[in-house]
């Protein structure tokens, strides 16, 4: 008799548990909105920050971690101006991994244009895809103007700032002086 007991028991229970299960919707969610996430479209407005309309912006004035300002605007005046005050270099001394780094640094970026000797003759010039390409030895320069020149860049070439830091374009300004001093 006890078993019979159970086994309507057990009956009673599977049917009632298999009765409320719906597969058009589930019954009992833990952390619905893990389930259910609320979607922002692209460059909309959300109240997801302060002002509804855009992210939270850096404190005013502040720079990021590592950047150096360079106080000389993208002008001709700042290249002569640049070019009369002879700016040097920040760098003191170049040990021989930071020449080797500065070889490569200088062929991936400058020499396909300038040559690999610096006298204007890299392999684009010579295949007729850029003309005028100064050679180093015609051109009054020094440090503070090829930083200036590979930071903002000049006439076809343009700025090299996005792809080396600072410190790696003077340690290519004191390249280039390097190689003008051979020509």
């Amino acid at each position: 008799m006890k078993n019979i007991y159970k086994l309507t028991f057990l009956f009673g229970v599977s049917i009632l548990v298999l009765s409320c299960h719906n597969n058009a919707t589930p019954n009992y969610q833990y952390f619905p909105n893990m389930y259910e996430p609320v979607s922002y479209g692209t460059y909309s407005e959300s109240n997801a920050f302060k002002n509804g309309k855009e992210g939270q912006l850096p404190a005013e004035g502040s720079i990021k971690r590592g950047f150096v300002p360079y106080e000389y605007p993208n002008t001709p005046e700042a290249l002569i101006a640049v070019k009369a005050a002879n700016i040097k270099s920040p760098i003191d001394s170049m040990s021989t991994a930071d020449m080797d780094k500065t070889k490569v640094l200088y062929e991936t970026y400058c020499a396909i244009c300038h040559g690999n000797k610096g006298d204007g003759q890299g392999r684009l010039v010579t295949q007729g895809k850029f003309l005028g390409v100064p050679n180093y030895k015609d051109r009054v320069i020094n440090e503070g103007s090829i930083f200036h020149v590979v930071t903002y860049g000049l006439n076809n070439m343009g700025s090299h700032a996005n792809q080396l830091s600072a410190h790696e374009r003077w340690l290519v300004a004191a390249y280039v002086v390097d190689l003008k001093s051979k020509l």
